[in-house]
């Protein structure tokens, strides 16, 4: 067995509307940046998350799909990809495999739906060895259909419209044949039937034209009576159900008579359509005829899916009438037929309420029906289940995460309780595992504390409920936790809440926190009307044009839904730090949180300065210079006595703390020497736990290390004591809290999304026995790590792993984020190495 393990991995869901696709086997698989991720729902298994991810693709994967097989659970699915290719992945839940099974090219552009499923032979059994048939649609005017028997899969048929588009497709079989259908819904508000012949060619059967929009989503499926029921949504904020009704002959059809009256507005008459097909080994007749028209949604309507039919005691399948839209007004209702009334009608809505967010882009049925699933424009997933007992849909714990490239993470502070995330999504993001008896620890986002109007770049703790973000912005923020958080964060993780809250920073912490009304800054939000002055502010808020959500404080027993991330897991502002002349790029805080050092983009020496603060009194210590270009990364030692700043200009600068002042001063600058130092930026940086080490990783692909206590007694230039060439560049560096059979434990991130762990024994340590400077521990390829830049690496400062109760000196937990939106939480067994 491995000695590193994944723990957690939090990602949000692409910003597509095929983007997720829930299975009979109760698992989820949707798309983030350029891969797929398998998705376990909280309430299927003892526990949820994420339990496996599959890289591939070199581009965004824009839609991903089960294949269907009947009422079996699925083994396969597939993804399509801007890259303008198909991949179809096998799902083991002991295999590790991460190749996909075969990879479909054709397309000349970004391939934006698919649609797949399983044809029996001979009508036999859906476990029964048969034809796999995908279709795929792409933004180069086609849809191309393949079809694949064992792995061996080919083209057969490409279906052209010119210059207009198909942005959705459904597949679906024929009750008691093999004969599929194909239908597919385009730009020009059309929807296209198509049925595959003898020749096994699709012919285009029928046009429905209805839609004064986009249409958006298909989906097919055949009532208790074996008619076919196609429901189909479009901009045009509507809701159409067609219904296709087989009969023997042609007198049959002629005897059926047309729906005329609708549920609109206003009365519609509506023609059948009569056609026959005779492609298949018999000639089949329909009547075809427009059943309903939902309106009810104010927005454009993404997604509608039918509930998966069930199998009854008698061991036939039955197909309850209700089916699920999703909206961009932040809403998914699901509608159920009314046999007295002989009408769909709405049957709950359920939504996203509050918060700057868009609506849907998809909604999901569970494979019973009793739980439903939204993905929407900010990635997050949106979760209810139906209680049985009170008959109420109530929101469920679900996962989720970043949209966007997560630049920076660090570690709470004191007892290292949880993980904080930044990213370019505008968001910082609190991670950490959800206690419960009886049940493993599950991670889950427990906080969401500060939403911006601006790209983050980067964060540093203060302590164990402070910290400092920067953004694309000149200034630095510093936020403390509320009253609100702290409790619901020691009822969720098992902490003490009685002793938290008698610490003395505590005592006097607001509630919670509010966005104003087009504001940046977080504000606080207290209880007990103390704060006379803010009364004012919040009626004067209300009347005016744009409306504020308000903090509720809620007491919660488990990780709170995306709503309330969005509205009541704020962190209010406590200061603003202003002395920089461009955005801020990186922060370090020293370990007792109360010097903060924080650098922004310079492109001359004098914007490169760095600016030391004193968090007690929030005021500058001193301007720091020494590099000529922006510092990308810099790091105290654990004794807080130094300062390390790497830069872009290929130098590195080293600061000491003055024992009569208090006060940083810079120490030795690294001059550039291409023999001896870097040749290329250098990205990252990180000190050893004794601190007589440090590490430098960059662009040349290399990791050097530097002897402090050589350099703090040399006035010579800096030579590095070892080094360590890569297979790419370096982009991030982290050294354990702890030595490992007395060597060093450095972990090492890559530019192409790889992690590399190694232990490292000075040269003056080594005994002559043949032992390795460097030894490789483990390797951590694409699937197990990022597929895109690894940003940040950093190890917990305590041994153990965080939820469990015997924390064992065996177990030590890194993190990692990267420019996938992925957070990565590994437990690394220390005695397996």
């Amino acid at each position: 067995m491995a000695p590193l393990s994944i723990c957690y991995t939090s990602a949000g869901c692409n910003r597509c509307p095929f983007s997720a696709d829930w299975g009979r086997n109760g698992l989820i698989c949707f798309a983030y940046s350029n891969a797929i991720a398998i998705y376990q729902p909280e309430g299927f298994s003892n526990t949820g998350g994420i339990i496996r991810t599959y890289t591939g693709h070199t581009d965004r994967v824009n839609c991903v799909t089960w294949i269907k097989n009947g009422t079996e659970g699925e083994s396969e699915l597939v993804s399509g990809s801007t890259d303008s290719t198909i991949n179809i992945w096998s799902y083991d839940s002991e295999a590790k495999l991460n190749q996909p099974v075969c990879t479909l090219k054709g397309h000349e552009g970004s391939v934006t739906c698919v649609s797949a499923l399983y044809i029996p032979q001979d009508g036999g059994p859906s476990s029964t060895a048969g034809e796999t048939l995908i279709v795929s649609a792409s933004t180069d005017s086609t849809v191309r259909i393949w079809s694949r028997y064992n792995s061996d899969a080919k083209e057969e048929q490409v279906l052209k419209f010119g210059t207009g588009f198909a942005l959705s497709l459904s597949t679906f079989i024929i009750p008691g044949t093999n004969v599929p259908i194909l239908v597919c819904g385009c730009d020009d508000h059309n929807i296209y039937l198509y049925m595959r012949g003898l020749d096994r060619q699709f012919m285009k059967v029928t046009v429905l034209s209805g839609h004064e929009d986009w249409v958006r989503d298909l989906h097919l499926t055949s009532d208790d009576k074996g008619d076919i029921l196609l429901a189909s949504c479009a901009q045009d904020h509507l809701i159409r159900i067609w219904k296709f009704v087989r009969k023997n002959n042609l007198s049959d059809v002629n005897n059926v008579k047309p729906i005329s009256e609708l549920q609109t507005t206003e009365t519609i008459t509506v023609k059948e359509t009569i056609f026959s097909f005779s492609g298949s080994d018999q000639e089949l007749y329909f009547a075809l005829t427009l059943e309903s028209v939902l309106s009810g949604h104010e927005n454009w309507v993404y997604s509608v899916k039918w509930q998966p039919s069930v199998i009854q005691g008698n061991g036939s399948l039955h197909q309850p009438m209700k089916l699920l839209s999703a909206s961009m007004d932040k809403t998914m209702i699901l509608w159920s037929f009314d046999k007295d009334s002989q009408m769909w009608l709405e049957q709950v809505r359920v939504g996203d309420v509050g918060g700057n967010t868009l609506g849907f882009f998809g909604g999901l049925f569970s494979p019973c029906g009793g739980s439903i699933l939204a993905h929407g424009y900010q990635g997050a997933f949106n979760q209810w289940y139906l209680n049985e007992e009170t008959k109420i849909w109530e929101p469920q714990v679900t996962g989720g995460g970043h949209f966007g490239s997560v630049v920076d993470i660090a570690w709470s502070g004191g007892g290292s309780d949880f993980l904080l995330s930044a990213s370019v999504d505008q968001t910082t993001r609190l991670h950490a595992p959800w206690i419960r008896d009886k049940l493993k620890p599950t991670w889950y986002e427990i906080a969401r504390p500060q939403v911006h109007g601006y790209d983050l770049q980067c964060l540093a703790m203060l302590g164990k409920y402070s910290f400092a973000s920067g953004a694309d912005e000149k200034l630095v923020r510093i936020f403390k936790a509320p009253r609100n958080f702290i409790s619901n964060f020691c009822h969720i993780c098992g902490h003490d809440l009685s002793e938290e809250l008698r610490r003395e920073e505590c005592l006097s912490l607001p509630e919670g926190a509010n966005v104003p009304a087009l504001g940046l800054s977080n504000k606080a939000v207290y209880i007990d009307g103390d704060k006379e002055s803010q009364t004012e502010e919040e009626q004067t808020t209300k009347q005016g044009q744009y409306p504020e959500n308000y903090f509720n404080a809620i007491d919660l027993k488990s990780p709170p839904s995306e709503d309330l991330l969005l509205q009541n897991t704020l962190w209010p502002e406590e200061a603003k730090l202003y002395g920089h002349g461009y955005e801020i790029f990186t922060l370090a805080a020293s370990p007792d949180g109360q010097i903060l050092a924080s650098a922004c983009k310079a492109a001359k020496a004098e914007n490169a300065n760095i600016l030391v603060w004193d968090m007690t009194s929030k005021k500058s210590l001193a301007s720091l210079s020494g590099c000529t270009l922006t510092v990308t990364q810099m790091a105290f030692s654990n004794k807080g006595d130094q300062l390390l700043a790497v830069s872009r200009d290929r130098t590195w600068a080293l600061y000491s703390k003055s024992g009569k002042t208090g006060l940083y001063f810079i120490s030795v600058v690294s001059h550039v020497d291409k023999k001896a130092s870097h040749t290329r930026i250098i990205w990252s940086c990180s000190w050893s736990r004794d601190d007589k080490f440090f590490f430098t990783g960059s662009r040349d692909k290399k990791v050097l290390v530097w002897s402090s206590e050589a350099i703090n007694s040399n006035t010579s230039s800096p030579v590095p004591v070892s080094s360590l060439t890569l297979p790419d560049s370096v982009t991030a560096i982290a050294a354990a809290p702890c030595f490992v059979q007395n060597r060093y434990l450095i972990a090492i991130g890559l530019d192409n999304g790889q992690i590399f762990i190694y232990t490292w024994l000075p040269p003056s340590a080594l005994n002559g026995d043949g032992s390795n400077e460097w030894t490789e521990v483990s390797t951590l390829m694409n699937n197990e790590a990022h597929h895109l830049t690894v940003n940040r690496l950093t190890f917990r400062s305590h041994l153990g792993r965080l939820g469990y109760s015997d924390e064992s000196s065996n177990w030590l937990q890194l993190a990692s984020c990267g420019g996938d939106s992925a957070v990565r939480v590994y437990d690394l067994d220390l005695s397996k190495l």
